[in-house]
């Protein structure tokens, strides 16, 4: 179960096909989803460039999206400057109870709101351990990261627009509502997927197929692929294996379709 708009809605993977998905590299997640035909194929991941995986040796993260907006560059309205002129602002944590309504594994998704994203970083070594302890695998944001050693070592995915040395005024301005970071809409309780290619939403209505699919996917290419280095190589031949490739694909969908 997750919220989004203060609606609980019902979303299962078992975990065989979760555990199916999360072996899967992100350009074979995109190819199987794109065979669907279940939304545009210049949709659903972070295109902009503005959000770069930073742990690029990491196998590849899969979870739950808890989504917020954080600011950076300046303290929030609580803030003063009391005698002697010590700037104070208050960082709210009421965040981490809607951290714990959703699903674990979490992937925490903060869009930097700032004018100009990545002035400070709201995820360093002790925010991500935090965020660890609270089920979290993984940060996904516009803005900034830090304290990249200290996190590696815990094994947490960081994927961001910027690194930062300070975390400036990092604070979290709202959450629980959708988000979007490098183009990409991403809502509380999505499956979010992301390796050293970037990240990408899995579609609910496909996602406990997406494996199945992909495996298939990936024998037809390695036909190509054997092809492609063999002794009978040639243009023509490639353009007949491709069409009948495409055609058996096509089929295949056909099929699983009809079955549903």
């Amino acid at each position: 179960m997750y919220f989004t708009g203060g609606t609980p809605v019902e979303r299962f993977l078992t975990k065989e096909q979760f555990d199916a998905l999360q072996r899967l590299d992100a350009c074979s997640v995109a190819n199987a989803i794109e065979s669907f035909q279940v939304r545009m194929r210049n949709e659903g991941f972070a295109s902009d460039n503005s959000v770069k995986c930073v742990f690029k040796h990491f196998p590849p993260m899969l979870g739950y999206a808890v989504t917020g907006m954080i600011r950076t560059s300046a303290p929030p309205m609580a803030s003063s400057l009391p005698p002697p002129r010590e700037l104070r602002f208050v960082d709210h944590t009421n965040w981490w109870n809607h951290v714990l309504s959703i699903p674990s594994p979490r992937v925490v998704v903060m869009q930097d709101v700032d004018h100009s994203p990545g002035v400070g970083s709201f995820m360093g070594g002790v925010h991500a351990s935090i965020c660890k302890a609270l089920g979290c695998i993984g940060y996904v944001t516009n803005g900034a990261v830090r304290d990249l050693a200290s996190v590696e070592r815990l094994g947490f995915h960081l994927f961001a627009g910027h690194v930062s040395v300070s975390h400036a005024y990092a604070h979290v301005v709202s959450f629980g509502e959708p988000v979007e970071v490098g183009g990409l809409r991403i809502r509380p309780g999505d499956l979010v997927h992301g390796d050293r290619h970037g990240i990408q939403t899995i579609p609910w209505s496909v996602a406990g197929e997406v494996a199945k699919r992909a495996a298939a996917i990936k024998e037809k290419e390695r036909l190509i692929l054997d092809f492609c280095r063999s002794a009978e190589f040639s243009v023509e031949k490639l353009r007949k294996l491709i069409k009948e490739v495409d055609a058996s694909l096509r089929t295949d969908s056909i099929s699983e379709h009809d079955r549903k």
